[in-house]
C-alpha cells in the first residue's frame, strides 16, 4: 500500500478533514442560530487549523500505530486512551496558537470560549480540548483507515488534478483572504 500513496494522499487527506471541519461548525451555527455562517478566516468551505491538527496527527500517532512501535502500552485498551491525551494536547495548543496569531494580525477572534469552564485567554477551553481528544481518536481508528481505503480506489490522474485544484483555490483563497478576511457577525469577536 506505500507505493500507492504519493504527496496528494496529504494534500486531499487535509482538505477533506479542513472542509469536515468547516461543516462542523456551519451546523453548530446552523443548530444554535438557526442561520448559516461561514465560519473561519477564509472564504472557502474549509477550516484549515482542522487539516493541520489532521496532518500532525496522521504523522506522529497514525504511523506510530501502523508501525507497531509502543504508544504507552501494548494493551488495546491504553492506544485509545493515549491517543485522546495526545490529540487534546497537541490540536488544543494548535488551537490556542492560531487563536493568539489570528488575534494579533487582526486584532479580532475567529472564535471565543472566554467565559467557558476552564477557559484559557478566550482560545481554548475544557470542552474544546475534551473535542479534540474525541475528535483524534474518531481520526485515527476510523478515519484515517476509511480515508486510505477510499483513496486507492480513486484513479491517480483524478487525485493528482483534484489535490493541484483543491492547492490552487486555496492559494488563491489565503491570498484574498490576507487582505480582505472573512468577517463580520457571527464570524469575529472583537479581543
Amino acid at each position: 500500500m506505500k507505493k500507492r500513496i504519493s504527496f496528494d494522499y496529504y494534500i486531499l487527506l487535509f482538505f477533506s478533514v479542513s472542509f469536515f471541519g468547516w461543516l462542523w461548525e456551519v451546523c453548530i451555527y446552523l443548530v444554535r442560530e438557526r442561520k448559516f455562517v461561514n465560519r473561519g478566516i477564509l472564504t472557502g468551505p474549509w477550516l484549515p487549523v482542522y487539516g493541520a491538527g489532521a496532518l500532525f496527527l496522521y504523522f506522529f500517532l497514525y504511523k506510530l500505530l501502523l508501525s507497531e512501535k509502543k504508544l504507552f502500552d501494548r494493551k488495546k485498551y491504553v492506544k485509545p486512551f493515549a491517543v485522546f491525551l495526545i490529540s487534546m494536547t497537541v490540536c488544543s495548543a494548535l488551537e490556542y496558537a492560531t487563536g493568539y496569531v489570528l488575534m494579533k494580525m487582526w486584532g479580532v477572534r475567529w472564535w471565543d470560549y472566554s467565559g467557558m469552564f476552564l477557559d484559557l485567554d478566550g482560545h481554548i477551553c475544557l470542552m474544546s480540548c475534551l473535542m479534540f481528544g474525541f475528535g483524534g481518536v474518531f481520526l485515527i481508528f476510523f478515519v484515517f483507515p476509511v480515508y486510505t481505503a477510499l483513496y486507492v480506489k480513486i484513479p491517480v490522474k483524478t487525485r493528482t488534478i483534484l489535490a493541484f485544484t483543491l492547492l490552487l483555490l486555496f492559494v488563491m483563497d489565503a491570498a484574498y483572504s490576507a487582505d480582505f478576511p472573512n468577517a463580520g457577525r457571527g464570524i469575529t469577536y472583537r479581543g
